[in-house]
């Protein structure tokens, strides 16, 4: 049921898959949202797969197989992946929040061309904040791969 007075215009999806990923006029912010996306759904799927193993833990033998299967190379490799994807996403959804609220994007002021965005006034905040995920990142490659890298 469509309210009066209110408009429901959309426009067309010109760009389709390549509109998901392009980014636009806010290049660095546009990538970072989409790498948020696609570790937000890289980290679902590790969660069902995460419930689909353990349904197996009241089976011992099952369970023991699993558990030695986890133990390969790619799996530890697949397990550095998955923090990966949620230190970044944890990271990155920090800085989406300081966003959405308005913080850091300092007072409105009178539009005066050349127009200056307000999301470069985060920019010191971003960078802050991708030093922080490089060094968990670093430091989890050092703690999940470095066994298996020392043999």
């Amino acid at each position: 049921m469509k309210s009066p007075g209110i408009s429901y215009h959309t426009h067309p999806n010109r760009m389709g898959i390549t509109g998901w990923i392009y980014g636009g006029p806010y290049r660095l912010e546009r990538f970072l949202y989409t790498i948020h996306r696609a570790t937000g759904l890289g980290v679902l799927l590790y969660l069902v797969m995460h419930i689909g193993v353990t349904w197996f833990k009241n089976d011992p033998g099952t369970w023991k197989i699993l558990m030695d299967m986890l133990e390969m190379p790619a799996f530890r490799f697949g397990e550095y992946i998955v923090f990966f994807g949620v230190v970044f996403h944890a990271i990155n959804g920090i800085r989406l929040i300081v966003g959405e609220f308005g913080f850091l994007m300092g007072k409105p002021k009178m539009p005066v061309y050349p127009y200056p965005l307000a999301l470069l006034r985060q920019r010191p905040f971003l960078v802050a904040l991708m030093v922080i995920t490089g060094i968990l990142v670093i430091y989890g490659a050092i703690e999940i791969m470095g066994p298996m890298l020392i043999q």
